[in-house]
């Protein structure tokens, strides 16, 4: 049996519809908000959910938000937008990269994960299978106390590094699937360490076909692409729109050539929006329409330019693709 894990509840995966595979929706990360970056915070539940009904014109129809516990999630907050949009969403237990652990814990959360001052200190603490057990109940009881489940588990690495700390929570995320069979997504920090998470996550026994790799698109080396797409995970390009990381052309001619080779059905697309200056309605930025109703019909133009069937590509990756990857399997 499959289904996806949203917010409202479990659905046939079928239902899912056309998703954007990795977004933030509302969240404001105490790392960045202790130093003052003001970007980096959603902190506008309002001016969200205008982007959402954006999306949701232009045929949008659910929306993964990989903001972990240590990255300032709102979880009332989006279940708001979600009731109120009709835009499913799919939640995520587990963690981010190491670097963002230095950050002060609310208080509010201190009940649920314990008395320590900093996300560092209580990953250092716990055991990993402690940590395994925290992400468990997350995904089977709540997020945050709250009775919305997580949809997927996830862990993150840093820039060209595993830190022990890493590693530790990419165990907890790995020994949590194997208890829930949540999907899990990993954090790759500019697209580097994929396939020695892969490594890791096989010496947890991790079937490689239930995780998704973020960022890859931020690693922009086909070599590299292939090695990952051979192990069976999927490949997240999902820094559309984010130019000064790379032009679309290189994202797309990425994309098509993992198409050649055969990995169609490996592939997810997202903006990864997390700041106000992505957003429509914070800060005139592009926002979460641009993908669907801008980026899409020039991929087709270039796709169908290329030989293939652009149309089928798209419900490949919006649709068919989200709807495998994101589904519990029992």
């Amino acid at each position: 049996m499959s289904f996806i894990r949203t917010l409202d509840g479990d659905i046939p995966k079928d239902q899912l519809g056309f998703t954007y595979s990795h977004e933030h929706l509302v969240c404001r990360p105490a790392y960045w908000s202790e130093r003052g970056e003001d970007d980096l915070l959603l902190d506008d539940p309002e001016k969200s959910k205008r982007d959402v009904f954006d999306f949701k014109r232009h045929g949008g129809e659910a929306i993964v938000d990989a903001t972990a516990i240590d990255y300032g999630r709102d979880v009332q907050a989006v279940v708001d937008i979600m009731k109120e949009t009709g835009v499913r969403v799919i939640g995520t237990a587990g963690f981010n990269k190491s670097f963002l652990w230095d950050a002060q814990i609310k208080d509010e959360l201190k009940p649920i994960i314990g008395n320590y001052d900093t996300y560092y200190e209580w990953i250092e603490a716990k055991s990993i299978n402690e940590l395994a057990e925290f992400v468990i109940r997350e995904v089977e009881e709540g997020l945050e106390g709250t009775p919305f489940k997580a949809g997927q588990v996830k862990f993150g690495t840093g820039y060209n590094r595993i830190t022990p700390l890493e590693e530790k929570t990419l165990r907890a995320v790995a020994r949590a699937h194997h208890e829930t069979k949540a999907p899990i997504h990993s954090h790759t920090e500019v697209g580097t360490m994929g396939l020695e998470q892969l490594e890791l996550l096989r010496s947890e026994r991790v079937d490689l076909h239930f995780v998704s790799l973020g960022h890859m698109d931020r690693n922009p080396d086909p070599y590299y692409h292939e090695q990952i797409a051979k192990t069976g995970a999927y490949l997240s390009f999902d820094g559309i729109g984010k130019i000064k990381y790379g032009p679309e052309s290189t994202r797309i001619g990425l994309i098509l050539e993992l198409v050649r080779k055969g990995y169609a059905n490996q592939i997810l697309i997202s903006g990864d929006t997390a700041r106000k200056s992505y957003y429509k309605h914070y800060d005139y930025g592009l926002g979460l329409e641009y993908i669907i109703a801008k980026w899409v019909p020039r991929f087709v133009a270039e796709a169908e330019q290329a030989g293939f069937d652009g149309q089928q590509l798209v419900h490949q990756f919006f649709v068919e693709n989200p709807a495998n990857c994101f589904s519990f399997k029992r």
